[in-house]
C-alpha cells in the first residue's frame, strides 16, 4: 500500500474540478460490502452522477435472460472478462461516462488493474482511485442489512465472492489506489470522510 495516500492528507477541490472542461472521475474500489455503494450515495446526494460497474454486469445478466443471483452475476462477470478482456466492463462504462457529458462523475466498483489502466487511458490524471477498506465481519453485517437479490446468505459465501473478485485482480487494484478510506466506524463517520474528499 506504499502508493496510497491516507484520507486525512487528501482533499479534492470540488469547486475547482467542476470548473474544468474535462470530466473528473472519482472511482471506488473495495471488497464486497466494504462501503463503495454508500460512498457513491454520498456523491449522488451532492448531485454527482455515479456509474455503477456492477449495474453493467447486471444489465448483461438480464439481457441473457438469467435470474439476478450472486452466482449468475459473478458468472456473467467472469464470462465477460474471459471473452472480451479483463477491462471489458470498464470499456462498456466509458461511453456511459462520456455520454453523461458532466464535469464530475463517480464510478462504483472498479475490480482490476486492467480497468484502472483503461480508465486512466481514457481520462488521464482526471481519474482518481479511492480504496474503501473494511473487515469481513462488518462487511457481512452490511450484506445482511441491505437484502440485495444477488447477495450472499452466509459468511462462507461472502468469502467465496471475495476469492472470485480477488481472482479478477481486486487486491492489486486496491494496492495502487491514490487514496485509502477506512470504513470501520459509524456510517456518519464514513460519510464525512467521503464528503471530505470534495471539500
Amino acid at each position: 500500500m506504499e502508493k496510497s495516500i491516507e484520507i486525512t492528507l487528501i482533499h479534492i477541490n470540488f469547486t475547482k474540478l467542476t470548473g474544468s472542461s474535462m470530466t473528473k472521475i472519482l472511482a471506488f474500489v473495495g471488497m464486497p460490502a466494504s462501503g463503495k455503494s454508500e460512498a457513491s450515495s454520498v456523491l449522488r446526494r451532492k448531485g454527482i452522477t455515479v456509474i455503477n460497474m456492477g449495474d453493467v454486469i447486471r444489465e448483461e445478466v438480464v439481457r441473457r435472460g438469467l435470474e439476478p443471483t450472486d452466482a449468475n452475476t459473478g458468472g456473467v462477470g467472469t464470462d465477460l472478462r474471459e471473452k472480451e478482456g479483463t477491462d471489458a466492463v470498464a470499456i462498456r462504462c466509458i461511453p456511459k461516462i462520456k455520454d453523461a457529458n458532466e464535469d464530475f462523475i463517480g464510478i462504483d466498483g472498479v475490480r482490476s488493474v486492467a480497468e484502472v489502466e483503461r480508465f486512466k487511458e481514457a481520462f488521464g490524471d482526471d481519474f482518481t482511485l479511492v480504496s474503501v477498506d473494511s473487515p469481513i465481519e462488518l462487511r457481512f453485517a452490511r450484506v445482511l442489512a441491505r437484502k440485495r437479490s444477488d447477495d450472499m446468505q452466509d459468511i462462507s459465501a461472502l468469502k467465496i465472492r471475495d476469492e472470485r473478485e480477488l481472482g479478477w485482480g481486486m487486491g492489486e487494484a486496491m494496492e495502487i489506489a491514490d487514496i485509502v478510506v477506512d470504513n470501520e466506524g459509524t456510517l456518519e463517520e464514513f460519510r464525512e470522510k467521503i464528503i471530505g474528499l470534495l471539500d
